[in-house]
């Protein structure tokens, strides 16, 4: 993953054992919509089962939301709220961390029916640690999430996002291999600037027009993204677009066990 002005991020990561640039998987062609050409006003999408990362392919007027960091008190409740209000499904990539701070409301996210990943514990850049420093992080945070999850008879999906979209070839390749869906973002709201809402949502919308489609990245820890989800959802309705809600294949986390603190999953290409 390259990093450019700003903190921007691209969408390239490299592998270090090879030295060389690899392109990130680009799941959603470009192809931008044009304006309000879907007359139906209805927001919720169809429901798409994935089984890997390569499934997540999304039709022209097509977005998936997602919510990376959360849960947290005061405002993941005011955003399953305006997600319920639309009637359209969201997936959530938790912190281990958070969810273990408050299982409570870990457990409410899936209940809604909303689908629940994971983000490593504590939101450290995998990319700055070494291999096993990294997947324990990453099992760590699947673990944790999942027992809070458990609490109320959920179940953990296999999806899961790099904090700060930072990865190498070695993890990124390695977690595929052991089924795990890696998110990537193709609509970055940057709703963690301290812009106002107004301003996030303009910038989301226009990088969504010129796209077509494409999964959005917003943080369900920032009150500019509670008060700006409402008014978004509702451009994306009045302009035809639909919000895809993605799910896994095989809700028992497509056969595997949750990787284990010690890394056994992928310790065999350590």
């Amino acid at each position: 993953m390259t990093r450019t002005g700003k903190g921007d991020i691209t969408n390239s990561i490299v592998d270090p054992a090879a030295g060389s640039a690899l392109r990130a998987y680009q799941p959603v062609l470009e192809q931008p919509m044009p304006e309000r050409i879907f007359a139906s006003g209805k927001l919720g999408g169809r429901t798409l089962a994935v089984g890997s990362t390569a499934d997540i392919i999304l039709r022209p007027g097509e977005v998936v939301l997602t919510f990376d960091d959360g849960p947290r008190p005061g405002k993941t409740g005011e955003i399953l709220a305006t997600l319920d209000q639309f009637g359209v499904k969201a997936t959530f990539l938790m912190l281990g961390s958070a969810a273990k701070a408050h299982p409570d409301l870990a457990q409410q996210v899936a209940l809604h029916g909303h689908t629940v990943g994971s983000h490593t514990y504590s939101h450290v850049d995998l990319s700055s640690l070494d291999r096993q420093a990294a997947i324990d992080e990453i099992a760590k945070g699947e673990s944790a999430v999942s027992a809070a999850l458990a609490g109320a008879g959920q179940r953990l999906s296999p999806f899961f996002r790099f904090p700060y979209l930072a990865q190498t070839g070695f993890l990124r390749t390695n977690l595929l291999q052991g089924n795990v869906v890696v998110l990537d973002v193709d609509i970055d709201s940057k709703d963690y600037y301290k812009d106002t809402a107004e301003t996030v949502t303009n910038r989301t919308l226009a990088r969504l027009d010129a796209r077509g489609s494409g999964v959005i990245l917003f943080h369900d820890i920032h009150q500019r993204t509670v008060d700006l989800l409402p008014g978004f959802l509702a451009e994306l309705q009045d302009r035809g677009y639909s919000v895809v809600r993605l799910v896994p294949k095989d809700n028992s986390i497509f056969g595997r066990d949750i990787i284990t603190a010690d890394g056994a999953a992928l310790r065999g290409s350590l």
